[in-house]
């Protein structure tokens, strides 16, 4: 029984290492949104899993024509999950937690949402607009992943959360009132 436990540990630690090895190390996204323009420095080195995810969906357009469904000030706001109908879309695949990273959930940083199951990312993240270190990893508990950075356009991130906002459809509170629509979201290239 050691020696498979040893073996699966063997095999999700190289598989781990191959899928940083695929996943750039530091790419550039751009959310286009009908408040401005957000852009996005992602982790790959340190939430492989997460960005590689992430990547996957941005490349395919996913997030395009989603909203941000919940916004919260002094704390977050959220978005990749709800259409502007607020009709939930998700992606197939829940990927796992990689809370422990190193990075925290403070002013600025992006970070994957879940349920109460640590391992049900999916689609949903959020930004930061103050320092929530009580979301990242502890002792006896797991964190919210954060994966990556917004280096410029946070002050759109603040008029986001500033909007007037309550319960729509089957979401109870924390909707804007006027749908913030993800334009659209794409890698950035610096040719």
């Amino acid at each position: 029984m050691r020696k498979i436990m040893i073996t699966l540990a063997l095999t999700l630690a190289s598989s781990l290492a191959l899928a940083a090895d695929k996943v750039p190390a530091h790419p550039h996204i751009l959310i286009e949104t009908t408040m401005g323009d957000i852009k996005l420095e992602l982790e790959g080195k340190l939430a492989p899993i997460t960005v590689g995810h992430i990547l996957k969906l941005v490349d395919s357009g996913f997030y395009d024509g989603l909203i941000f469904h919940r916004v919260i000030p002094g704390f977050m706001a959220q978005a990749g999950g709800y259409t502007p109908g607020l009709e939930l879309k998700e992606d197939d695949a829940s990927i796992p937690n990689e809370s422990g990273n190193g990075m925290s959930n403070v002013r600025g940083t992006i970070a994957m949402a879940r349920t109460n199951d640590p391992h049900s990312a999916n689609t949903q993240f959020f930004i930061n607009v103050a320092d929530n270190v009580r979301l990242d990893p502890g002792t006896n508990r797991w964190g919210y992943a954060v994966f990556g950075y917004v280096i410029e356009g946070m002050e759109v991130v603040d008029e986001i959360v500033s909007v007037r906002t309550g319960p729509q459809g089957k979401l109870r509170s924390d909707v804007p009132m006027v749908p913030i629509v993800i334009k659209k979201m794409s890698r950035v290239t610096y040719d």
